[in-house]
């Protein structure tokens, strides 16, 4: 395709068509170039509604997209950026999802899974070769370009992508799909390309098989299986797979990413150059009957957890995927359980980060009480905050008036006290909102001269403004072993 026109709004080079697909802060649409009356797919992001932070990251993504143009790769062929929307517009991929096309097939064969993993490593290659590690290689990124046989594989989802240089190996941040996480990603040891060729491992396994190689209802067993490297070729299933095809498996999945096999050597190997002599050309009606209802239970799970973002409006990147939360039991692949093995791409840094700086905010707010600091509080407190205490008697309290009287007449009584907070639990509510959970222990000496505890349960709302977070709602327990009203709502409580 020749070079993109310039143009200052999507309008007047495409024109868009019905929807395709939608997610919590774009949709992607079909729509017509103008001038060539080529279908394409339009992501359209709605600005307004994205972080900082997303922002940059949808920058990332083009950045990445635009530098790589190879045949197994999703091609970004415009990026538009107008005041309320960003247009990325994309290859039209209509085959759907490679794993649900095997299963439609009347014949695969292992030479079938070859051919199929040879197109994956290329676009792995490509993108190597531009200094590009995907990170999140798995079967929903894994496209056909259109429901013709023979078509086309093609990578999708550059969302998590990164740039390296060269063999640059270094901590990027925890992100991925569990069941396809290298072990170094898992151990937080510095990582590169190599990460991408473990999951073009487990994608192998799975084509050849229909279940994955590691596997656990826990996930740190499971993880523990990934850093172990401990995975088997169990039979009756895989008696009928050729030496030459686990080699190629053993080689991706090294736990030692230094001894790796790279995607260019894969390329190389017996089993995919030369797969009519050396790769199983029988059907494997087995592997098709597992595949089955290994997609089945991504679309069942994938179905529930796209409700639950939606409901709950989380999304950890521009689209709310649908993920599903599987695990198929080795042997003859019939028994599918839930387990922590899941499809859910994870990024979680960001995240654990920004939970600490809610549990940090909260522990600054609680120190202000215990110094008698109502200054320090109001400036963390939005000053309509509102609240539920025991002292109340059930009333919604709105305002700082109810607390400033415990400031004012009983905090500065109460010196030698200790708080301790306890399993603090923080749900992100979108980028500018969060709610933590939490147990108080309120340590201290009584008249008489005996140490003495008691604990209630908090719960506080916070709430981002001009980059600041402010509570905005609290509700705290009755006390248990509580003495006398001696301590103030919303703090070290009763």
């Amino acid at each position: 395709m020749a070079a993109p026109l310039v143009c200052t709004r999507f309008s007047d080079n495409y024109e868009l068509k019905e929807e395709l697909g939608k997610g919590a802060f774009s949709v992607v649409r079909k729509c017509i170039q103008k001038h060539t009356g080529l279908e394409f797919a339009a992501k359209i992001i709605n600005t307004k509604k994205l972080s900082a932070r997303d922002f940059q990251k949808l920058e990332r993504e083009a950045r990445i997209c635009r530098k790589l143009q190879h045949p197994n790769i999703v091609r970004l062929h415009d990026s538009i950026q107008e005041e309320l929307f960003h247009y990325l517009v994309f290859d039209l991929v209509t085959g759907g999802e490679l794993f649900e096309d095997i299963v439609a097939r009347e014949f695969y064969s292992e030479a079938d899974a070859s051919h199929c993993i040879q197109q994956i490593l290329e676009s792995v290659n490509h993108c190597h070769t531009n200094g590009v590690v995907h990170r999140d290689l798995k079967p929903e990124n894994l496209l056909l370009a259109s429901k013709v046989k023979g078509a086309a594989v093609k990578l999708a989802d550059f969302g998590l992508a990164i740039e390296v240089q060269g063999d640059q190996q270094a901590w990027f941040g925890f992100a991925g799909t569990p069941g396809y996480l290298s072990p170094e990603v898992l151990k937080k040891e510095p990582y590169g390309k190599p990460v991408d060729i473990w999951a073009c491992g487990v994608i192998l396994y799975i084509l050849l098989v229909g279940y994955p190689p590691f596997w656990d209802e826990d996930q740190h067993r499971l993880y523990a299986q990934i850093k172990a490297g401990a995975y088997d070729y169990p039979s009756p299933e895989w008696d009928t797979v050729t030496p030459d095809a686990k080699n190629l498996i053993n080689q991706m999945l090294t736990v030692n990413p230094a001894k790796r096999v790279t995607a260019s050597d894969a390329l190389k190997h017996p089993w995919i150059c030369y797969r009519e002599k050396v790769a199983s050309a029988v059907h494997r009606q087995e592997t098709v009957d597992c595949l089955k209802k290994f997609n089945a239970r991504r679309k069942l799970k994938g179905a529930i957890l796209t409700t639950m973002l939606a409901t709950r409006n989380f999304s950890s990147k521009y689209d709310v995927h649908g993920r599903s939360i599987i695990t198929n039991k080795k042997g003859d692949g019939s028994q599918v359980k839930e387990s922590t093995e899941s499809n859910t791409t994870i990024e979680d840094d960001d995240v654990r980060a920004r939970k600490q700086e809610i549990v940090k905010i909260t522990e600054q707010l609680i120190e202000s009480i215990n110094n008698a600091d109502f200054e320090g509080y109001t400036k963390i407190c939005d000053p309509h905050m509102t609240a539920f205490e025991p002292e109340a008697l059930g009333n919604l309290l709105e305002g700082m008036e109810f607390h400033k009287f415990y400031f004012d007449h009983v905090l500065g009584k109460n010196r030698g006290i200790n708080t301790t907070v306890l399993n603090p639990t923080v749900h992100l509510l979108g980028d500018d909102a969060a709610c933590i959970a939490y147990i108080i222990l309120v340590q201290y000496i009584d008249k008489q001269g005996v140490p003495r505890s008691h604990q209630y349960e908090e719960t506080r709302v916070w709430h981002r403004r001009d980059n600041k977070w402010q509570n905005v709602h609290s509700h705290r327990s009755a006390s248990v072993a509580s003495t006398s009203a001696a301590f103030p709502p919303s703090g070290v409580g009763k």
